[in-house]
């Protein structure tokens, strides 16, 4: 017998979405202190946006600008190539190698990298000449200091030498963070120890190397404005210390220089995020890793063959 009262269906629970007030809250703070910052910007005079609008493109800025990507270039070169040979010796079985790889970084890590750079500005008073020849003999060859050390070569050797004893402790984390079980198991496989390296351990390394590599590239554009005790007066913030000098209007030459170092940054993050990415695929979910087809093919006929074996030997499976 049917009931008198049609029964209602059960009314299920209504999901109510989790507040987040401090969201909101800190957005609005956030913004609150942009808007008054923006504020400030335009209606203080005294910033003289006119002034930055003039010199913002001035030749002296621009060739400023190159010289600063030149020295920022040129010294992370030296400094790379610096640093995996260091690198590689601190992971050498010579004990030479070794003490002479910690040496140098003890060395360049634990003096100002301003204090270098007015010894390579020095080198020629210290060393007037460069001589080959036989010890405590003859000279055969004599060469005026002066001549190969220019400014702009100073400069590039102590910034690219400061900064590979930093890049040398960075190269060797990075290959310390690769198991060394793979090179064991390509040493079974008959693999060279330099084919190892380059093929199976430095792909791995990158990794872990390129982050801490960008930052210090950001960080070497903006120890270029160093290059004073040399002296190099080419760079950017020279360039722009200059006119400001000549204007007496110091705070729009500074926004000047600002702008181009966080136009020069802007560009160098960039490239590191795909290099990153790169280096990344298959590890840090950002890209999928390539897949070889052979591999793929091989791999699947593997899986197949496994199962059939175990279907046609179930006792195996079992155990």
């Amino acid at each position: 017998m049917e009931s008198k009262h049609n029964h209602a269906a059960p009314v299920l629970n209504k999901p109510v979405p989790v507040r987040h007030p401090g969201r909101w809250i800190s957005a609005i703070i956030i913004l609150g202190f942009l808007a008054v910052f923006l504020q400030s910007l335009v209606t203080n005079r005294n910033f003289r946006w006119d002034i930055v609008g003039t010199y913002i493109l001035d030749v002296k800025v621009v060739q400023g600008v190159g010289w600063t990507l030149l020295l920022t270039v040129a010294s992370m070169v030296l400094a790379i190539i610096l640093a995996i040979l260091l690198a590689f010796m601190r992971q050498s079985d010579n004990p030479v190698f070794r003490w002479s790889s910690w040496v140098w970084v003890w060395f360049f890590r634990g003096t100002p990298v301003y204090t270098q750079l007015v010894f390579w500005g020095l080198i020629s008073v210290l060393y007037p000449k460069i001589s080959a020849g036989v010890p405590f003999g003859p000279e055969l060859l004599s060469v005026d200091t002066s001549t190969i050390v220019t400014a702009t070569v100073a400069a590039i050797l102590g910034l690219g030498l400061n900064e590979s004893a930093y890049l040398a402790e960075i190269f060797r984390a990075g290959l310390k963070s690769v198991d060394r079980g793979q090179m064991e198991a390509a040493e079974a496989l008959g693999m060279g120890k330099t084919k190892i390296m380059w093929r199976i351990i430095l792909p791995q390394a990158m990794r872990v190397i390129v982050p801490p590599t960008g930052n210090e590239t950001i960080g070497m554009l903006k120890t270029t404005s160093l290059v004073l005790a040399v002296p190099f007066t080419l760079d950017l913030t020279f360039a722009t210390n200059t006119l400001a000098n000549r204007t007496y209007l110091p705070v729009p030459l500074l926004i000047v220089a600002a702008i181009w170092y966080l136009v020069i940054t802007s560009i160098l993050m960039v490239g590191q995020h795909f290099i990153e990415a790169y280096y990344g695929k298959g590890v840090d979910n950002l890209s999928p890793a390539a897949v070889n087809p052979a591999a793929a093919k091989a791999a699947g006929a593997g899986a197949d063959a496994q199962r059939s074996m175990k279907t046609d030997f179930p006792e195996e499976s079992a155990r």
